[in-house]
């Protein structure tokens, strides 16, 4: 693994200096030891440690998931007690921005900002190479289209999300496609991957009020394919990645290739700090 290791018993292990941040150190009773943290500690944790990084007058790109829901937390209680100022955010989804917004987080787009100065988002998966598998939640092509527009890309996992490959943890990888003849879609990514053992392709569906089954619709109106590997994906990434953007129906995928510029994973022993 790469980076560095910072056990600290306080916090469970700090990257950066304690008096750099010491207004920014909450002040509280004393967090949990190593043995009673919960995998939402060690989120927060690795969350708090990317919004170290944050300084005034920066645009941010605001991740979605559980884990970037923390940074926003830490962003609008820095923002409200004036450690931080004139932050601009841009959400990566719906439900981020009004999260962001009931927080006093203010807001803008790619648009006004196409050029972002560091975005803090979440991954589903993290391989030795730092790539990532992202959108499980939905909101993978926001996601891209910010987080590729930023001068640093910092993501927070805990480290349960860190795999030997991308796919690697059985759970999906999934692709954004166009709701028109989404199975004749489905059955291109199935052809793709036919060498595959124990490869499967499903549409995500949800249950309505009535029980009945429906598509996942995206922020974007599209639908999603989950793909499932059974040993990762194998061969090479940036091939694969190309290979689906060539299908019509598909609008991106939740492969994060060569994206992530920094990760910080926390940990039930410390905080490790990876870089690019």
């Amino acid at each position: 693994m790469r980076g560095a290791f910072y056990p600290q018993a306080l916090d469970l292990g700090h990257s950066f200096p304690h008096h750099l941040f010491a207004d920014r150190l909450p002040v509280s009773s004393p967090p949990p030891t190593a043995a009673a943290l919960t995998q939402d500690d060690l989120k927060r944790i690795a969350a708090h440690r990317a919004v170290d990084l944050v300084e005034s007058g920066m645009v941010l790109g605001l991740g979605t998931g559980s884990t970037a829901a923390h940074a926003l937390d830490r962003l609008g209680d820095l923002l409200r007690r004036g450690v931080l100022r004139d932050i601009v955010g841009i959400p990566t989804s719906l439900k981020t921005a009004a999260h962001a917004a009931a927080v006093g987080i203010p807001l803008s787009d790619l648009d006004a900002h196409p050029v972002v100065d560091l975005s803090i988002d979440g991954a589903d998966e993290v391989d030795p190479a730092l790539n990532l598998v992202k959108g499980r939640g939905g909101s993978l092509l926001r996601e891209k289209m910010i987080e590729g527009a930023s001068r640093r890309f910092v993501v927070i996992v805990d480290e349960s999300k860190l795999v030997p490959c991308l796919g690697g943890s059985g759970l999906a990888v999934p692709v954004e496609v166009v709701p028109f003849c989404w199975k004749y879609t489905l059955g291109q990514l199935e052809r793709l991957f036919d060498n595959d053992p124990g490869f499967n392709a499903k549409l995500r569906t949800f249950s309505d009020k009535e029980g009945v089954e429906m598509p996942f619709v995206t922020d974007n109106s599209n639908y999603i394919i989950d793909l499932y590997f059974e040993r990762g994906i194998s061969g090479d990434l940036d091939a694969v990645s190309d290979s689906m953007l060539r299908f019509p129906g598909v609008v991106e995928h939740g492969m994060f290739l060569g994206m992530a510029t920094s990760v910080i994973v926390a940990g039930k022993n410390g905080v490790t700090f990876m870089e690019k």
